[in-house]
């Protein structure tokens, strides 16, 4: 297997669970009716920078090795690292307990976005 291909799956992976992960911690501080506390504005930047390293290798790959069998992949890619800015720029930065349930809900949505992506590199 290509080393570029082998690293792009797993940090595929990698978003993957850590997106899970943020939103299971986002579940427990929304029902406690905590909102974003500094630790998880700190896992949101960690997470989001896994993103978007995640992209720059989709993106390496298209140029140097092959482009994925189904377009959509580029699509799902996309959104994965639009999603945390989109809310950071949508909430205004606020860290309040509705914006913990927003940003719960978007670790979620990621983590499905990113298990579907898999399914379409091919």
């Amino acid at each position: 297997m290509n080393p570029i291909i082998f690293f792009h799956s797993r940090l595929a992976i990698t978003v993957i669970l850590f997106a899970f992960a943020l939103g299971a911690w986002g579940t427990v501080n929304y029902l406690r009716g905590q909102g974003v506390g500094s630790s998880y504005w700190g896992a949101l930047i960690i997470g989001e920078i896994v993103a978007i390293i995640q992209a720059l290798v989709g993106v390496l790959l298209i140029f140097t090795v092959k482009v994925p069998s189904d377009l959509i992949h580029l699509l799902y890619g996309t959104l994965v690292a639009l999603a945390w800015p989109s809310v950071y720029i949508y909430t205004h930065a606020r860290n309040g307990r509705a914006e913990m349930g927003i940003y719960t809900l978007v670790s979620f949505f990621i983590f499905g976005l990113g298990l579907r992506a898999m399914t379409t590199g091919g």
